[in-house]
């Protein structure tokens, strides 16, 4: 069902996946937006236990979106860097497909957004933490992105000189 990476050597391992999916803290998550057109926005989010987890507002475009077409990609770059007189582009990054679902349950909302929080603000106390919650928590769309496929590719430069 997924197309498979013609470019085999740079192939990122599962470990090297999940570490650019720990590490990043913003993707582009593209839906089926208005009148069939790509919708790609930029985001903050969470990968825990194979999932990616991330917040919005309960109306807008991408809640449209998603109750429109559940299927999703996001796409995570972990490195960037431009060489110019290479002609090219020392990267890194993930991409997922898989399905975007809104968190209805209140239990599983929480859960969420608690793992969200502590991953941009660790240092945080956990009353801290609890009473922004709190103060957000009517507004606060939470959702589940279910990955199906997940694929990371490196630089083939990367792949021959074993930069990180």
């Amino acid at each position: 069902m997924f197309r498979e990476m013609r470019r085999k050597k740079q192939i990122l391992s599962e470990e090297e996946t999940a570490e650019v999916l720990n590490r990043g803290t913003s993707g582009v998550l593209a839906l089926l937006g208005d009148d069939d057109y790509p919708y790609a926005v930029p985001l903050s989010y969470v990968y825990c236990d194979s999932k990616l987890y991330f917040h919005g507002a309960k109306s807008g475009h991408k809640i449209d979106a998603v109750k429109k077409c559940d299927k999703a990609s996001f796409c995570v770059i972990d490195k960037d860097d431009v060489v110019p007189e290479e002609y090219t582009t020392y990267f890194k990054s993930v991409i997922a497909f898989g399905k975007v679902r809104i968190l209805e349950d209140e239990a599983e909302k929480r859960k969420a957004i608690e793992i969200l929080s502590e991953k941009y603000y660790p240092d945080n106390s956990e009353e801290g933490r609890s009473m922004a919650i709190e103060r957000e928590w009517s507004p606060l769309c939470m959702m589940e992105f279910s990955i199906e496929h997940l694929s990371g590719k490196k630089a083939i430069e990367l792949v021959n000189t074993q930069h990180m």
